[in-house]
């Protein structure tokens, strides 16, 4: 069965460099978690920061579009990785190797239509 990660941390704490020092060590990470998890990985991407967003909102029936993410939190959806498993329970495990640079989480939330 496949399932999505997605990454919700505070994206102020790589700061405004895209080449950041902390942004270099969480690349590194991830591709350590790639190679760590092998051909469970599907697929996956980082996102740029949510200055770069763009929502659609609707409600009833009428559209608008906002700048940046409809939420307001603190953490903010970084990236995700789509993932095979054999079960929720692996999925878990899978996501807990996933690496943050400080606290945040993790969602794990099945595709629709892959009842494998």
């Amino acid at each position: 069965m496949q399932y999505m990660l997605l990454i919700y941390e505070d994206e102020s704490v790589y700061g405004e460099e895209p080449d950041s020092p902390a942004v270099t060590d969480i690349i590194q990470r991830h591709i350590a978690f790639g190679d760590d998890v092998g051909e469970a990985r599907q697929g996956g991407a980082g996102l740029l920061p949510t200055s770069m967003a763009t929502t659609v909102v609707t409600r009833s029936g009428a559209q608008t579009i906002h700048d940046g993410p409809f939420a307001e939190t603190r953490e903010q959806l970084g990236g995700f990785y789509l993932i095979e498993a054999p079960d929720l329970d692996a999925a878990i495990a899978i996501a807990r190797k996933l690496p943050l640079h400080a606290d945040g989480s993790i969602e794990i939330r099945p595709v629709l239509g892959d009842t494998d």
